[in-house]
């Protein structure tokens, strides 16, 4: 331990750098290089993943949501184009035959006209349970108001959550909370504003689904039905479920169990394992890459060092005849290749997360200027974790100690008489 602190070691090293000084430096670019690229390339794959998961918002990504269409098949006396519709029953079915399902929201909806003093906009009034905040991941802008409750449900009050675009259309500047909005002549309190994942100019307005019902449905079905489901963590499981769940479904409207199109089914969880088992495969790519140009720049700092060894045996001859140790001689080898690695992957690691970092900026600045406003995006948030990128650092430098060894401990078995013969 006395040599690595020993100051007259490293003006040795220090001394031998200084006349090799290009050969040092491309050795070091190549392994500041290879942390480098490794740090870009997991923070570009995190980037990637980040802007897809973003897009699913804060919605739940355990969902499924089904609706309603037309047979394609003729069965047991029914013919085919035959209109289905969602009700009552079909709740009952998810609620009590499916134990993987947990919450359930049923939907009805109106396009229709919603106007304030002398602002008037087209938009879509959609009639929720209390439970649909979970599942479509819906906050409430500033905390201020509140979403649906079951107070509202039972009493089948005229109130409405608004989205932000709603709000700024009808409201402009104005507070928009206990003012009242008109749409097809009854009036809607306004309790709330919620911060929404629609992309484009979607105005929305949530209000109590036994409301909607009793005005835009006359009482009775459902739009669309979407239910939470928990327990299944394989893609096969998911498939399973959603074979039994259209069987089920087949069996209580009649129609045929293969005919996919009399219900509509959209199933997020699948293109959620979907797209994660994408980006596990991208994962997997990018560290073998990395760890490719890892190798490619250790590999780079033990030829040097095989290098330096064949330039000093001749040095290394002369101290063991003065009676220095093997472990000497291994020690300062070894101190050299830990030096290159360390400093210069550390450099390597400050350049790719400074990179990363500033890419980061830019983007949330550029969203700033923009107000903001969520986005589709496919790229968010390329950063890498700095546990990761430390962790990676290490392993160069530990791989830069097995690189160095290997000479060192060639040059330990040259005998003082051989070494001395050398050129």
């Amino acid at each position: 331990m006395r040599g690595i602190f020993d100051i007259d070691n490293w003006m040795e090293i220090l001394s031998t750098i200084k006349k090799n000084k290009l050969r040092t430096f491309l050795t070091g670019f190549s392994v500041a290089w290879g942390i480098f690229m490794l740090i870009i390339l997991l923070a570009s794959g995190n980037g990637l993943k980040n802007g897809v998961i973003s897009n699913f918002g804060d919605r739940a990504i355990n969902t499924i949501e089904i609706w309603p269409r037309r047979t394609s098949m003729p069965y047991q006396g029914n013919s085919s184009n035959r209109r289905i519709s969602l009700d009552q029953k079909d709740y009952d079915l998810l609620d009590t035959q499916f134990k993987e399902v947990d919450e359930i929201v049923p939907r009805t909806w109106a396009n229709t006209m919603a106007s304030y003093n002398f602002e008037s906009i087209n938009c879509n009034f959609e009639g929720v349970y209390p439970e649909e905040k979970t599942i479509s991941g819906i906050k409430i802008k500033d905390n201020k108001g509140r979403f649906i409750n079951d107070a509202d449900m039972k009493e089948r009050r005229k109130v409405a959550v608004i989205n932000k675009r709603m709000k700024e259309a009808l409201f402009k500047d104005e507070d928009p909370l206990g003012k009242m909005i008109t749409s097809n002549s009854l009036n809607f309190k306004v309790i709330g504003v919620y911060e929404g994942n629609e992309w484009g100019n979607q105005n929305r307005a949530y209000v109590p689904f036994t409301t909607a019902q009793l005005l835009y449905n006359r009482g009775w079905g459902f739009g669309s039905i979407s239910f939470s489901i928990n327990g299944l963590e394989t893609k096969e499981a998911n498939e399973n479920f959603e074979k039994g769940l259209r069987k089920k479904l087949a069996s209580l409207h009649q129609f045929h169990p293969d005919d996919t199109r009399a219900i509509g089914m959209y199933n997020s969880l699948e293109n959620y394992l979907q797209t994660m088992g994408i980006f596990n495969g991208i994962n997997f790519f990018v560290w073998i890459i990395g760890i490719g140009t890892l190798i490619a720049g250790v590999v780079g700092v033990s030829n040097i060092m095989l290098i330096t060894v064949r330039e000093r045996t001749r040095e290394f001859g002369i101290r063991k005849a003065l009676g220095a140790k093997p472990a000497s001689i291994l020690q300062l080898i070894l101190m050299e290749s830990i030096l290159i690695t360390s400093v210069f992957g550390y450099i390597g690691m400050v350049f790719g997360i400074g990179l990363s970092e500033l890419i980061n900026y830019g983007m949330e600045m550029s969203q700033a200027a923009a107000g903001g406003d969520r986005e589709f995006s496919i790229f968010r948030n390329p950063t890498v974790d700095l546990a990761v990128a430390g962790g990676a650092t290490i392993l160069l430098v530990c791989a830069g100690v097995i690189a160095g060894y290997f000479p060192a401990r060639k040059a330990v078995k040259v005998t003082a008489v051989e070494a001395m013969r050398a050129e």
